[in-house]
């Protein structure tokens, strides 16, 4: 039962870190991104999609990360130079994901809300490989905000912009730039959803995890190693409740027992609002 645990939490726990990783890159640099939830949607529409129409899983999976990147470009184009608020831009583009996606396919496979189911030569059955790559982009990013100077700019961008401005570089387009690669890896989470824990695109399949990746974001204090442990302990409840509905004789209702992990999220982002600071420039244009 224990190793089931743990294999379902890592199962569980590779869009979390994607998503979260990605939402990283984005609030670091000071453009609060709460729209992962619509980044992960698009991405496993667009990945399912493909995947569907050419047969061929790894233009599927080029598909979903172009389709982040391009809604992130458009979501931090909006942020930077349309200088509206951006969490009300952010909730903007979830809403867009909600209703713009299903139009889509309805206009491109007759369905409402999903794509044709993918045969099983077109999927990936070993999530091991993603959490691999999970870990691999969580050293990466440490190694980019320590290291290189990229991820000096995007600190400064998110905390004192004027810094950069000095030195004649652009916060703006540091801004997106960081923008853009966030989503990209918020993607891979799509795409995990759809051609791996799934099989195909189906309504609001992200289930929330973009919200939950938020929190961990927020819980991990904005920094790789500590988001990255508080996406693990989010899988870990996930996993938890999905045992414990499978327990004969267990007496509280399955209602009570799935909404476990949200119910942690919220405890989560009231408690930890007390303990950590979001960058300083964040949701600011100055």
């Amino acid at each position: 039962m224990i190793e089931e645990l743990l294999l379902s939490t890592m199962r569980l726990s590779v869009p979390l870190i994607f998503a979260a990783l990605g939402g990283l890159m984005c609030e670091r640099s000071g453009v609060a991104n709460i729209a992962l939830e619509a980044l992960l949607l698009f991405a496993a529409f667009a990945s399912g999609g493909v995947t569907y129409l050419t047969g061929d899983a790894y233009l599927g999976i080029a598909a979903g990360l172009a389709c982040a990147g391009l809604v992130g470009a458009v979501f931090g184009a909006i942020c930077l130079w349309g200088r509206g608020d951006q969490i009300v831009i952010g909730t903007g583009m979830n809403l867009l994901a909600a209703g713009f996606i299903p139009v889509l396919t309805k206009g491109l496979f007759d369905r409402t809300g999903s794509t044709p189911a993918l045969e099983t030569k077109q999927t990936f059955h070993e999530p091991i490989w993603f959490f691999v790559a999970a870990i691999a982009i969580f050293i990466l990013l440490e190694f980019v905000f320590r290291r290189t100077r990229h991820g000096l700019r995007i600190t400064a961008a998110g905390e004192n912009p004027l810094a950069l401005r000095t030195q004649g570089v652009s916060d703006r387009a540091v801004r997106l730039r960081a923008v853009i690669e966030g989503s990209v890896i918020a993607g891979v989470g799509g795409v995990y959803l759809a051609l791996c824990q799934g099989s195909g695109y189906i309504r609001e399949m992200s289930a929330g995890r973009g919200f939950i990746a938020l929190a961990a974001l927020i819980f991990g204090a904005w920094r790789p190693w500590t988001t990255l442990l508080a996406c693990l302990f989010f899988a870990f409840l996930d996993a938890g409740q999905i045992q414990l509905q499978g327990v004969q004789g267990f007496v509280i209702p399955n209602q009570f027992i799935q909404i476990l992990p949200y119910v942690a999220t919220l405890f989560v982002l009231i408690f930890a609002n007390r303990r950590v600071a979001a960058p300083a420039a964040i949701n600011r244009d100055i």
